[in-house]
């Protein structure tokens, strides 16, 4: 049994800090224990040289466990390019969108993961055909040969259709937060002199943090954060070669999306990383993966695909959702696709092969998870 943990967490690409992270798995954690019938306490977020932590205290009959979990967000850069003026946050979406397809992400993802492609694709196709609305509107007195003076009309109309009918509307489908997401996997790829920043930080915040005994240490990363992961646990590697002797990391990567930035063509240092943490003798890695989440590329071969076809290739662990949800639940959920990608790191509502809470937070060797089988519940070991 697991009685001390270390877990370091990149979570994935959203508007969230470590605190709003820590008050999510708080309900994730509500919901766990009443399904495992144990007790899981989740403390307050501490930020210090650590990075930010909170501890947790999981206990049921027969088995007590203690895991620090440490919160690597890359919230700061996700508001920066939300905060821009909208014009501009959409000129330089674009602007990653040309990159993407000028680097062959986009073939790779239709190549290896059409869904995921279908994903690349839909907000700028959302855009322009929003746009393509507001100018047609604009340019109703040349269709119709109307006197000039009607563009007094159209013009502001096709402004204010696009930018307070079509925008709005664009919410209901994260269409902003989509292109944000092109931003930064462009950013990472590029390794881009912010995103180097928040690396050799995370850095160093991991390497003290790894200084404490622990029974183990789990690394969890859930998409877009599997790149900050891969990134910052090569660069802690680099840093401090000789921290992990006698240790063992184990490497989960939840829905990971990797690949959305090591197939652009200017991934050079991401994809070395790769085949470092692949071919590291101390990092036992695997990849969860689910049908019903279209935003990873499923069943793709992360370690392969980035130029590491002779590395040890990390096992691909699938899930069903609807193993651990509520048959009203995964009905309600299962057709808003960027809710089922969070449910990784969501609560269950029975007990089913995975739950986060779980294996971050319980008594089981998170190894143990990469045999799991979906609809098979794990058994807790007996105290000796």
């Amino acid at each position: 049994m697991i009685q001390s943990r270390i877990v370091l967490h990149f979570p994935g690409f959203e508007p969230l800090d470590a605190e709003a992270h820590r008050q999510r798995y708080r309900r994730s954690a509500a919901q766990a224990s009443s399904v495992w019938k144990a007790k899981f306490d989740v403390g307050e977020l501490v930020v210090d040289a650590e990075g930010a932590h909170f501890d947790v205290e999981a206990q049921r009959e027969g088995w007590t466990a203690q895991s620090r979990l440490y919160v690597f967000d890359h919230n700061r850069l996700i508001t920066a390019m939300r905060s821009e003026p909208v014009w501009v946050q959409i000129a330089r979406g674009f602007g990653a969108g040309f990159q993407v397809v000028r680097q062959g992400g986009a073939w790779a993802y239709l190549r290896h993961a059409w869904r995921f492609g279908l994903f690349f694709l839909f907000p700028f196709l959302f855009l322009a055909a929003g746009l393509a609305l507001g100018i047609n509107i604009a340019a109703v007195p040349s269709t119709f040969e109307l006197d000039a003076w009607w563009f007094l009309l159209t013009l502001p109309a096709g402004y204010l259709i696009f930018r307070y009918g079509v925008l709005p509307f664009s919410d209901r489908y994260h269409v902003m937060h989509l292109l944000a997401d092109w931003r930064l996997a462009v950013a990472v790829a590029e390794n881009r002199p912010e995103v180097d920043l928040l690396i050799e930080q995370s850095a160093d915040q991991a390497i003290a943090a790894l200084q404490r005994p622990a029974d183990e240490i789990l690394v969890t990363s859930h998409s877009m954060g599997a790149n900050f992961a891969i990134s910052v646990i090569g660069r802690l590697l680099e840093k401090a070669p000789d921290l992990l002797q006698g240790r063992r990391i184990v490497f989960v990567t939840l829905g990971g999306a990797a690949l959305q930035c090591s197939l652009l063509c200017s991934a050079a240092v991401l994809r070395r990383r790769i085949g470092m943490l692949a071919r590291h003798a101390a990092v036992d890695w695997f990849d969860i993966q689910c049908l019903t989440d279209p935003i990873h590329l499923y069943k793709c071969h992360t370690v392969h695909l980035s130029g590491h076809p002779d590395a040890p290739q990390p096992k691909l662990v699938f899930v069903r959702f609807k193993h651990a949800l509520s048959a009203e639940r995964y009905r309600k959920n299962r057709r808003d696709f960027l809710r089922m990608h969070r449910q990784y790191v969501l609560g269950p509502d029975q007990p089913s092969g995975f739950d986060f809470t779980l294996m971050t937070a319980g008594p089981l060797p998170a190894k143990s998870f990469e045999q799991l089988e979906s609809a098979t519940p794990p058994t807790f070991p007996v105290a000796s």
